[in-house]
């Protein structure tokens, strides 16, 4: 065929007749009303080339533009796994640049509004940067790379640098305000903080440990970094910002009574109707903790991105007039030796490519037996009668050794069957559809192979999108129970520092009460469970622990040292700590529901449910665990 010449109208249509009449280019290389093609391209990555997928999506992109301008009225359209893993990066790049600095302005301005203390906020925001550069540079000399899920690390080490610091500043500016020299404030903000902080930092660093059960590395790489954030923010915070409060000219504002604060207000109130919020709080722990039955462990890759990306875009419409970027690849073996041209063989795989094609959400199905049919059609004058595979083994052979030899110089068939021709590659393609249904497809194809085919081609399907399916669950799953074993390890060592097994119990509640209440409410709401929801649990445990147990310690010491009754004791944990409660708590809401603002669905439902979280839990330590101690003992 002469290329270069021009064609008629009738044998342009004839030709598009021909190529979408083959099953092989339909939905897969050309569209149904053939005014759209692909080029598929196979990328290896070498080893030790970490950039080497942004490297490619960047000349992808040269190239793309470089056509556009030559040809003028074409479009080109990229997408692919190397433009979803480029896309990845650059959602994290376009987050760290924009929305965390913006993040960290919000949470330092509603520091200086709860602390109304501008040098107070400064020492807040000397500690977390120093916390947050020490934990990266570290990282760095240690070998531990930054990745997308792992740069999120200085926002898990703010949590805690911030509520340390904020904890030992409350109780400063609360002694001053009683005529206490700053020295002395300060002095008595380490004695009756010292060991909570201690506490909640050790609690925490248990928590982001627990990441390294994740078979994700980069998550192990996130729980790795933060934990030496958090090691860095608790000795910052006890050797740095007493010396940083003598420096800086802190003054404690004008003297507010007792009990005129907001906070003992809300203390007297929850004392008076401690049996009523006790059973409203019991009930709304019971109601939404079945609710988090309604979440289901799911990630839709493609759907992280809004429609800002131009990968998104891009693979939307490949979808649309083409085919997905989800593939499954099984490998089918004949059990022998040239087995491929075996028609019963051939008749097997056949089966399982019309059943796969008549699959929802399959929009394409690449099969040699398609190859076959055609062949047997050519040799046979090109009757569509003779569309079928051939029945006589030779003659299978002879038109496979045709085909082979009829390929251009460089291009062999070794991407479709093994050198031995025992074994058949066929490709499954699929909508942009979510983990949890690709994990079903796969059941499916595998048990129909089972009932429908011999044993020796029985097979797992294979795919990197495939692969994140499952790690994406089983991430999901590990990020879970490590929470669940960090708070049962929590628990014990607050019974060890708390010299009490009963507290040690106590404590359980309000760190689990939180978290379930949380994914109640967002199964309510959304009720889908990705990568980075999972991990907000194990990210916002060392704010839920810190609550609680500031709260605890300060009931404690009222008790012990004071011998208070537990009404009284409470009193004081409200007085004494539970400024610094609200003060962190909304501190934080302020800086993560900043992040809901990002194109990039992951850190957006990643700064949603944490806000929830945080708000839950500061719910639970001021209405629900006081009723609860106040119960208990009486």
């Amino acid at each position: 065929m002469d290329l270069e010449r021009e064609y008629t109208q009738e044998e342009l249509e004839e030709l598009q007749a021909i190529a979408l009449a083959e099953p092989l280019l339909k939905r897969r290389l050309i569209s149904d009303e053939a005014h759209v093609t692909a080029i598929s391209v196979r990328h290896t990555v070498p080893r030790r080339a970490a950039d080497e997928q942004t490297q490619a999506a960047l000349a992808a992109r040269e190239l793309a533009a470089d056509i556009e301008n030559k040809y003028p009225g074409h479009s080109i359209y990229l997408t692919g796994g190397v433009m979803l893993s480029n896309s990845f990066f650059e959602a994290s790049v376009q987050d760290l640049s924009t929305l965390v600095p913006l993040m960290y302005a919000i949470l330092l301005i509603t520091a200086v509004v709860f602390l109304r203390s501008f040098w107070g906020m400064m020492i807040t925001l000397v500690i977390i940067m120093l916390s947050a550069s020490t934990a990266m540079g570290l990282s760095g000399w240690l070998g531990i790379p930054i990745t997308p899920p792992s740069s999120s690390a200085p926002t898990v080490i703010m949590t805690l640098a911030v509520a340390d610091s904020i904890h030992l500043l409350v109780s400063l500016f609360q002694s001053m305000r009683k005529g206490m020299p700053k020295k002395e404030a300060m002095t008595e903000s380490m004695r009756i903080n010292l060991s909570p902080v201690f506490l909640t930092s050790l609690t925490t660093c248990i928590g982001l440990l627990a990441l390294n059960l994740s078979d994700v590395r980069p998550f192990n790489d996130l729980g790795n970094i933060a934990t030496i954030g958090v090691t860095a923010a608790f000795l910052y915070t006890v050797v740095l910002l007493p010396p940083l409060v003598a420096i800086f000219p802190i003054r404690a504002g004008k003297a507010v009574s007792e009990e005129s604060r907001p906070v003992v207000k809300l203390g007297e109130l929850v004392i008076s109707n401690r049996k009523g919020l006790l059973w409203l709080g019991a009930f709304l722990i019971v109601f939404l903790s079945i609710m988090v039955t309604r979440n289901e462990l799911n990630d839709e890759f493609v759907k992280y991105f809004d429609e800002s990306f131009a990968f998104r875009t891009d693979t939307d419409f490949a979808s649309e007039n083409l085919s997905g970027i989800y593939t499954m690849e099984f490998s089918l073996a004949s059990g022998e030796e040239g087995g491929i041209s075996n028609p019963s063989y051939l008749a097997d795989v056949d089966a399982f490519a019309d059943w796969s094609r008549e699959q929802p959400d399959v929009q394409h199905v690449f099969t040699i037996t398609d190859t076959f049919k055609r062949l047997n059609k050519n040799m046979h004058a090109d009757d569509p009668e003779w569309y079928a595979l051939p029945k006589e083994r030779d003659l299978a052979a002879q038109y496979l050794l045709l085909y082979e030899m009829s390929l251009p110089y460089g291009l062999d068939l070794n991407d479709t069957i093994n050198v031995e021709k025992s074994s058949t590659r066929l490709i499954v393609t699929t909508d942009n559809i979510s983990a949890v249904r690709m994990r079903e497809l796969q059941g499916q194809s595998e048990e129909w192979l089972r009932e429908n085919t011999p044993e020796t081609m029985w097979t797992v399907p294979a795919s990197t999108n495939l692969m994140f399916s499952h790690i994406s669950e089983r991430n999901i799953k590990s990020s879970i129970l490590g929470a669940f074993i960090a708070l049962g390890l929590i628990a014990i060592i607050l019974a060890i520092a708390f010299a009490s097994v009963k507290f040690g119990a106590i404590s359980l509640l309000p760190n689990l009460a939180p978290a379930l209440m949380a994914f109640g409410i967002w199964g309510i709401a959304s009720g889908q469970i990705n990568v980075g929801n999972a991990i907000v649990l194990t990210m916002a445990l060392g704010i839920i622990v810190d609550d609680s147990v500031h709260f605890l310690s300060k009931y404690l010491r009222a008790r012990r040292e004071g011998g208070m009754t537990s009404q009284e004791a409470v009193r004081y944990a409200f007085s004494t700590v539970g400024s610094a409660l609200v003060v962190t708590s909304f501190v934080l809401v302020a800086g993560f529901l900043v992040l809901t603002l990002s194109p990039f669905g992951l850190n957006a439902g990643m700064g949603l449910l944490t806000a929830i979280v945080l708000l839950v839990a500061l719910g639970a330590d001021l209405l629900f665990l006081p009723p609860l101690l106040m119960q208990m003992e009486g």
